[in-house]
């Protein structure tokens, strides 16, 4: 298993960065954990799966998901937790990473 902490930056830059330093085209995403400053996802909505709505929210959240490495690039789902208890989840567009960090927990697969 290989754990990345994203201290800085955006997250899904810092992973697919990372896993081509450990020399990894491929891995399961099984866990990731921490806190972002402010991020994008995206949904698609009730009347047509072939869209996709993405929405930027301005705001800190706390962040967990679990998604895949294809090809040297990052796929996650996630669930952002945010003010009043509140979650938001879907396809993780952008997280940016100033305040906490996130760590990655990656299975490499052939």
């Amino acid at each position: 298993m290989l754990v990345i902490e994203v201290l800085e930056g955006e997250l899904l830059e810092e992973i697919e960065a990372a896993a081509k330093d450990a020399g990894l085209a491929g891995a399961a995403i099984v866990s990731l954990i921490g806190a972002v400053d402010d991020f994008a996802i995206s949904s698609m909505p009730l009347n047509d799966a072939t869209r996709d709505q993405p929405l930027n929210y301005a705001m800190p959240a706390e962040i967990t998901g679990t998604g895949e490495i294809v090809g040297g690039q990052p796929h996650l789902h996630v669930v952002m937790a945010v003010q009043g208890n509140k979650a938001l989840a879907g396809h993780l567009r952008r997280a940016e990473i100033r305040t906490h960090s996130v760590r990655v927990y990656l299975l490499p697969v052939p």
